[in-house]
């Protein structure tokens, strides 16, 4: 049975380089972190760090939530993050953007006020 999302990787040429940013921009530091692999705890969910990676923006997207979509933007833009797509109204106020890390790899945000955080298991 699929229990929903667990782990999101990020393919980054430089893992040290890697893993200073996405500190920064997720306010957080590893839990978990080794030469081949850096792993962060996020709101219930793992981001991981694989080294040597070639990131891109090919394949699927995958959307991390916010409150306040405008201004974790221009947090993140200001921490050499570069606007992909713009922020974009997708319907009944649920609002989505994407950007790119400064290695390359696409990086959603999802602002949605109808997602129930407590149904989450």
């Amino acid at each position: 049975m699929i229990k929903g999302l667990r782990t999101v990787t990020y393919p980054v040429p430089d893992l040290e380089k890697g893993k200073q940013w996405y500190s920064q921009a997720f306010e957080t530091t590893p839990y978990f972190d080794q030469p081949f692999y850096v792993g962060f705890a996020i709101g219930g969910f793992e981001l991981g760090l694989l080294p040597d990676g070639q990131p891109g923006t090919q394949g699927s997207v995958t959307y991390w939530g916010v409150d306040g979509i405008e201004a974790e933007v221009e947090r993140l833009l200001g921490l050499g993050a570069t606007l992909h797509h713009a922020i974009t109204d997708v319907g009944d106020g649920i609002r989505t953007v994407e950007l790119l890390d400064p290695f390359g790899n696409q990086l959603g945000l999802i602002d949605n006020p109808h997602f129930d955080t407590a149904k989450v298991a």
